[in-house]
């Protein structure tokens, strides 16, 4: 049994290779979530386009003339904001992302492995149950604590100036956030978030299952120490890209509700009345607004942050031993 001494650094270790797994991530993929927070927003239609509905009922049987909003695409809305605002708003939000992504994830994946530990002991070991229960429980932590800086990063990045011009820092943000809507307005789009649990969960029973099949399939020839840490790490990269990929497309329109809640001078009050407004307004197909953003970012991102993270405890506790 591990002593008191053994499990703190055990922990430790878990922090510092979570952190370092979720800055890595952070800093490569931030234009990707700038612009995908961008397709979540209710603000998003780049023009207006004008197009006739014929209302038979009428005398005249004239066509009414109806506003409809175009959604542009990944491409058109990257080559919009380098056009109007500039390459530097492709990083806005980096700032609280970066105070907030290291901490986040290393309290995540310290969570993550306290909470097997002890499902392990109730459950049986490292089944599908204890990794649903151990990353739920790690999530809901996580975003409790996290959710202030990640309220303050998605408005960072829903900001929209005219290049050259002046836009508000992390701390300016925050101060703006607190003035207007108080310390409530830090824990808008929380509920949404605790909805996203969901992903985490059939994320990670995904990748832990797949991280099972990968540690118990033999290798086709016997390979020296080196080749078996690059082999190991493009396998935990693809089975961390599958997962985040099955559960993002599973658990995506929480995040289009997320993203409208923490909208400044919004209309949408709770997750319910959000859920509903939105689909009312503008159907079902509008909770998969930045979808493909997500999957390009989220993907490699996930597959960034889960591999350094193995990776680091791995080397690390084998040279502990």
């Amino acid at each position: 049994m591990a002593t008191g001494s053994q499990q703190k650094e055990s922990t430790l270790l878990h922090l510092f290779a979570g952190g370092c797994g979720g800055t890595v991530g952070a800093i490569f993929t931030c234009p990707l979530e700038v612009i995908k927070t961008r397709l979540q927003s209710s603000r998003l239609a780049l023009r207006t386009v004008y197009y006739p509905q014929v209302h038979l009922g009428t005398i005249s049987g004239a066509g009414v003339v109806r506003p409809a909003s175009v959604t542009p695409g990944l491409l058109q809305l990257l080559k919009s904001i380098l056009e109007k605002e500039g390459p530097k708003s492709l990083f806005r939000g980096l700032g609280p992302n970066l105070v907030g992504v290291a901490p986040s994830r290393a309290v995540y994946f310290a969570c993550y492995s306290k909470a097997k530990e002890q499902f392990n002991g109730i459950f049986v070991p490292n089944s599908n149950t204890v990794h649903i229960f151990s990353a739920g429980s790690a999530a809901f932590v996580t975003n409790s604590l996290m959710n202030p800086i990640w309220m303050v990063k998605t408005r960072m990045q829903l900001e929209r100036k005219v290049r050259g011009s002046k836009q508000m820092n992390t701390l300016q943000c925050a101060r703006y956030v607190y003035r207007t809507e108080g310390v409530r307005g830090f824990y808008r789009g929380l509920t949404a978030s605790y909805a996203g649990i969901s992903e985490t969960i059939i994320c990670f029973a995904i990748y832990e299952s797949l991280k099972k099949y990968l540690k118990e399939a033999p290798l086709a020839a016997p390979t020296n120490g080196a080749e078996q840490n690059s082999t190991r790490f493009l396998g935990l990269m693809a089975a961390a890209a599958l997962s985040k990929g099955c559960a993002s497309c599973i658990a995506y329109p929480h995040e289009v509700i997320r993203t409208r809640l923490r909208e400044e001078g919004t209309k949408y009050k709770s997750f319910v009345q959000t859920a509903r407004l939105v689909f009312r307004e503008e159907g079902y197909l509008a909770f998969y607004r930045g979808l493909f953003a997500q999957l390009v970012r989220q993907i490699p991102n996930t597959a960034i942050v889960l591999s350094t993270y193995e990776l680091i405890v791995y080397l690390l506790e084998d040279r502990a031993q």
